[in-house]
């Protein structure tokens, strides 16, 4: 567990688009850029072994503007290859808003951030959602895997905490990046799992994406 004091100042950021972190939840990843291997080479000498991942925001008019609020992830398991990539797996922290990106004299971006405003993705406690209908959500997850013809555990699903189920759909589903974008600022478990059922019911009606976020 991380406490608000041991969170830095600063970050180093992996802009991925599609990539979603969110608090308490496991993110695999496969570096091998250069660049992100040196990232992950120095973030693995400091005592947080945090990487922040943060989308690019396509709707500044600069194309290397990031949003403005992103995940840290505290690197937990990580595995070499014989040919120098690595394996890793981001535990999510808390997330973060943006405050300025530096001029860092490294081939990664790094940025100054503010933790305000997210108290509640501290701790181990997985968050509730108060008046959840998981057998009704199921049904809609039943008839939107049925129409998009994937598989999965349903044993699995339906033991998983609330937390953990909505998350780990947010995380998983092929949503595109601004729709990612905002179930990770959704400002509590419950106002994510609106947003998550929202985009499966258009994605099931073919609905637009602007449709969707409004």
């Amino acid at each position: 567990m991380m406490h608000p004091a041991d969170l830095p100042e600063t970050v180093s950021v992996f802009p991925l688009p599609g990539a979603l972190l969110l608090p308490r939840s496991r993110l695999p990843l496969h570096i091998f850029e250069p660049r992100y291997l040196q990232m992950l080479d120095d973030a693995l000498k400091t005592r947080e072994r945090l990487i922040g991942m943060v989308q690019p925001n396509p709707c500044r008019s600069n194309e290397d503007k990031l949003h403005q609020i992103g995940c840290a992830g505290r690197v937990t398991q990580f595995s070499e290859t014989e040919d120098g990539r690595y394996l890793i797996t981001l535990t999510g922290i808390s997330r973060f808003r943006v405050a300025s990106e530096l001029d860092a004299f490294t081939p990664y971006r790094r940025c100054a951030v503010s933790w305000d405003g997210f108290d509640r993705d501290l701790g181990t406690k997985a968050e509730l959602d108060e008046g959840f209908n998981r057998s009704r959500f199921l049904h809609l997850l039943e008839r939107f895997f049925a129409s998009r013809q994937l598989s999965t555990d349903w044993d699995t699903l339906k033991d998983a905490d609330d937390e953990l189920l909505v998350n780990s759909l947010s995380m998983l589903l092929d949503f595109d990046p601004e729709e990612k974008q905002a179930l990770l600022e959704a400002p509590c478990l419950r106002t994510r799992r609106e947003t998550l059922v929202t985009l499966i019911e258009f994605a099931m009606r073919g609905g637009t994406n602007e449709e969707k976020l409004q």
